[in-house]
């Protein structure tokens, strides 16, 4: 089901947008037609911006990963925001700028407040959206602090700012649905945040952070022996034994392909494990080709399938372990 994040875009003390964002989630939630989601900018306090440009959908901040990661699993937006000095907000500002791939190809509507009803500050968004390839929806609900708000501070909206809620939430709808044929890029960039999931927590010795990669079913051809290792917790006594052998890990994969179709994302590329032992010996590894199976499971894309595999020599019939990429 299309997927659509209503953001809260004011992190003020005393603010009145959590009263309107409320108001624009009860009234969506009772559509049926798409899942809404509450995104509340307070619940992430990203730093002014510290990133490199986010166009790869790879990101350096822990912060970064966790906003790129709620909306990179939305289809589409609903913004609510305040005027500033005729302008956004800089909180939001900042929020958009910090990530790139996720925003694209996706659906974008404006509920907006303040003293003529922030819509001056939906302008200057709606150049934003442009440069994120979002698709801004023409209908939008602008709400004056003088006839929607008691003393500016209490929401008491007239009954036909209903109407404009619904027709704009139509149109951010349709258009999400509409786009989900061009967001192959968003299943891609999920894919390649999990997978450094993975790698930052085979550096940590992380079990539970790999448990959360995997789907609890997960089927795996490692170049260990048995042939398939069967449920999340085979997989994870794999990394367990790899945790008591080396000091320090370290994981590499190298020149990875993403393919995306409907609920199935392939990803293949070579993965090498290395490490120090407990001796303090630094253990270079050897090069496997890789390959990961993901599907959305609760929201989230997880691997159920990946393998590992080495070459060998046919005349000989053992593995070639010295070949690099």
């Amino acid at each position: 089901m299309t997927k659509i994040g209503i953001l809260l875009a004011s992190t003020r003390p005393g603010r009145v947008g959590d009263q309107v964002a409320r108001w624009v989630e009860e009234r969506a939630t009772a559509r049926g037609d798409a899942e809404f989601a509450a995104i509340d900018l307070r619940d992430h306090p990203l730093p002014h911006l510290e990133e490199p440009p986010g166009f790869s959908g790879r990101y350096q901040d822990e912060r970064t990963r966790a906003f790129a990661a709620v909306i990179a699993s939305c289809d589409g937006f609903v913004f609510v925001t305040p005027e500033y000095n005729h302008s956004v907000p800089g909180v939001l500002k900042n929020a958009l700028d910090h990530v790139h791939v996720e925003w694209n190809t996706k659906a974008a509507g404006f509920v907006s407040y303040g003293g003529v009803g922030g819509a001056r500050s939906v302008e200057q968004l709606r150049l934003v959206c442009g440069a994120l390839q979002l698709a801004d929806v023409t209908p939008q609900v602008t709400l004056p602090l003088t006839t929607e708000f008691e003393n500016r501070a209490v929401f008491t909206p007239g009954d036909h700012q209903l109407a404009a809620l619904d027709t704009t939430l139509d149109h951010v709808v349709a258009w999400s649905t509409a786009l989900a044929p061009l967001r192959g890029g968003d299943v891609e960039a999920a894919v390649r945040g999990r997978l450094d999931e993975i790698i930052e927590a085979l550096r940590a010795k992380d079990l539970d952070a790999l448990r959360r990669v995997y789907a609890p079913d997960v089927v795996s051809f490692d170049v260990e022996p048995p042939l398939q290792h069967v449920g999340v917790d085979a997989k994870l006594k794999n990394w367990a034994k790899v945790f008591t052998i080396f000091e320090k890990v370290d994981y590499e994969l190298r020149d990875l392909t993403v393919t995306a179709s409907g609920d199935l994302a392939v990803g293949h590329g070579f993965g090498r494990v290395s490490g120090t032992l407990p001796t303090g010996q630094a253990v270079t590894g050897m090069w496997v080709r890789a390959t990961f199976v993901f599907r959305p499971v609760g929201g989230e894309w997880v691997i159920v399938h990946d393998q590992a595999s080495v070459p060998f020599d046919l005349a000989s019939g053992r593995g070639v372990a010295d070949l690099e990429p």
